[in-house]
């Protein structure tokens, strides 16, 4: 009976309930491409809604992104320079003076479809695209013609008188136009650019105004389908917009990822004759 009184112990049995298997992060993926889509869609309306001087920079980005941010501006490794209103305004202004100066010499205005002015997010670009039989320079020389003295000389005109920094490219095409393994196109094209430079700064382009000198010789084809478009050799002037930094050395790049040096000559101040 004495066993009977006594109280039996009371088990408690737990279990617990197992975990699912890991879900993986496929979710990850989808979350990341829906942020990406929304991402574009508010820049696609904040652009909807932008003015048309912004417009025109991010458009004129995305046809000169070396300018060339890209390259071809200033450097091929992009400066982040801007084109603010002010320089928007001030060099489209400064288009239309040269393209009325052009029209008003006969001797110009029959070349026009040769000379390029286009605004890029640097600046001022004004390229002079050689014809077949030479136009600006003769033929695998760096010596002025007629017609490129004369519109070197109304482009000094023009930009003597601005604060504007400039800078000068030479390019050729990719035919050999020496038979002197110590002058190749890479000397043609630099020598080309220093031309044009002496002529300006005689006709009135400050010395200091001009911070470099390049050649590229025909590592920036115009027309890359034809790498022996005459267009391919030209001269480039870039007037930079007022918040230019200091120049650096350019690199053009090649096909394979690789980065090729630039010739480019430094001009200082009171070294220049």
């Amino acid at each position: 009976m004495t066993g009977l009184g006594k109280a039996q112990p009371i088990i408690v049995i737990k279990k617990k309930a197992g975990h699912g298997g890991h879900h993986g992060g496929a979710w990850k993926v989808a979350y990341a491409d829906f942020v990406t889509a929304m991402m574009s869609l508010f820049i696609v309306l904040w652009l909807m809604n932008s003015s048309e001087k912004i417009k025109k920079a991010v458009a004129g980005y995305f046809n000169d992104p070396r300018g060339t941010s890209t390259l071809m501006g200033t450097t091929m490794s992009g400066t982040g320079e801007i084109l603010t209103a002010a320089s928007a305004t001030s060099m489209e202004k400064l288009k239309q003076r040269i393209e009325q100066g052009i029209k008003a010499k006969k001797d110009l205005e029959r070349l026009s479809k040769q000379i390029e002015i286009t605004m890029t997010p640097e600046g001022l670009r004004i390229e002079l695209l050689e014809g077949r039989n030479g136009t600006f320079y003769e033929i695998g020389s760096a010596r002025l013609s007629h017609s490129g003295q004369e519109l070197l000389a109304l482009l000094a005109g023009e930009l003597k008188t601005l604060p504007n920094a400039l800078l000068i490219e030479g390019h050729t095409d990719a035919a050999q136009y020496s038979s002197d393994a110590a002058y190749t196109n890479w000397e043609l094209s630099a020598d080309r650019a220093n031309a044009a430079r002496r002529l300006m700064q005689q006709d009135g382009v400050r010395a200091d105004q001009v911070t470099q000198v390049r050649g590229y010789a025909d590592q920036m084809l115009r027309v890359k389908s034809n790498p022996f478009d005459p267009s391919n050799r030209r001269i480039s002037i870039l007037v930079k917009n007022d918040a230019v930094g200091p120049p650096a050395i350019a690199h053009a790049s090649l096909a394979d990822g690789a980065m090729l040096p630039v010739q480019v000559a430094q001009v200082k101040p009171g070294a220049l004759k």
